[in-house]
């Protein structure tokens, strides 16, 4: 007897649907970084002044090529360039680098609940960079000044909040209420320095505490941006760590050879870093880094590889329409981007709250 034997297809290899996966992963990250650039120079165009489309882009075309610019389009040309670029760049680039921060923070720690507002560092930052201010009077800052009293205030409590975290083995519900407790401790503080200082003084305070891109330069636009796009591609190396820490926990990540300890001292260091120097530019900004994780989750997934890029653009396109939203809302008055965030965060974080139970037992 002969038996018939029938060719059967040869099966997929096992690895096409991952193949599949990671290559819509790419296209979202490649739409999310379109629809960035497109934000940004629409975000250009907002205004009092009549700005279009293509004077933004011969604007960036004169900018960086070089070229004549016509008597007609001088004015344009300068509210552009002087104005509204840096601004724009100055609320993406600060939106990235707080939502990345936020990444990292959420990750390390293994709650989505966490973020660098929710642990009292940006409150913190706040308070120091206020610090410095009143103590120098009617003296001319530094730029670095103010950045360095942020970054050494959010930094230590910081540790302090960690530290103590650790040494108690606290729960992440207890963690949250400590750094509820540190956030009114250093908002009292920062109130108390409005309450001594003088006009001038009281000013500049005040808008540490509001979160503003109003005063935006290209110096503050390079320090943040430069930054930024410097940790990023960091986090990006220790992401299939992260991955280890924030989806199997801290034994199983050592068993598959991840020194926990140094990388989550490392990481929660940039990520304090990166919110002290959005705050010292921008003020406290809230929520940002919070929200922009959350987005980027629901768009892209919980794979840090992925997640930190998408995070990033996620939170500058957060920050960006907020910024929109507040030159806009009571045109020609301009609205706080701090405000308008916390507008559009404090509902996602009461929903947060409300659907993550499990996560604060």
């Amino acid at each position: 007897m002969t038996a018939t034997l029938e060719k059967s297809p040869a099966p997929a290899p096992a690895s096409a649907p991952a193949r599949s996966h990671e290559l819509r992963k790419r296209l979202v990250l490649a739409v999310g970084l379109v629809v960035s650039v497109l934000a940004l120079i629409t975000s250009v165009t907002i205004g009092t002044a009549g700005v279009g489309f293509g004077d933004v882009l011969r604007s960036i075309q004169v900018s960086i090529l070089g070229g004549t610019i016509s008597a007609d389009f001088a004015s344009s040309y300068a509210v552009i360039t002087q104005l509204r670029l840096p601004r724009v760049l100055l609320a993406f680039t600060a939106g990235a680098a707080l939502s990345v921060s936020g990444v990292l923070m959420q990750g390390l720690l293994r709650n989505p609940l966490v973020s660098p507002f929710t642990l009292g560092v940006s409150p913190a930052a706040a308070f120091g960079a206020a610090l410095v201010i009143t103590l120098a009077g009617t003296n001319q800052l530094p730029a670095w000044a103010t950045i360095a009293g942020a970054m050494v205030m959010s930094l230590m409590v910081s540790a302090l909040v960690l530290g103590i975290a650790t040494a108690r083995r606290m729960a992440i519900a207890t963690l949250l209420l400590l750094g509820i407790a540190m956030t009114q401790i250093f908002e009292a503080l920062t109130s108390a320095l409005q309450f001594t200082a003088n006009e001038n003084t009281l000013q500049a305070i005040i808008r540490w505490t509001f979160g503003s891109v109003n005063d935006a330069s290209w110096q503050d636009v390079l320090i943040v941006g430069a930054v930024t796009v410097l940790a990023l591609p960091l986090t990006m190396w220790f992401s299939k760590d992260l991955n280890a820490i924030a989806f199997a926990g801290d034994d199983a990540a050592r068993s598959f050879g991840v020194n926990v300890g140094p990388l989550r001292v490392g990481l929660i260091a940039l990520s304090v870093t990166l919110a002290a120097i959005v705050v010292s530019f921008c003020g406290i900004i809230g929520f940002v880094g919070l929200v922009g994780p959350h987005i980027a989750r629901l768009a892209i997934g919980a794979d840090h590889r992925h997640l930190l890029p998408f995070a990033a653009l996620s939170g500058g396109l957060l920050l960006l329409v907020a910024d929109a939203v507040g030159r806009t809302v009571i045109a020609p008055a301009v609205v706080p981007v701090g405000i308008v965030v916390a507008f559009i965060g404090g509902p996602v974080f009461i929903y947060l709250i409300l659907t993550r139970r499990n996560t604060l037992k």
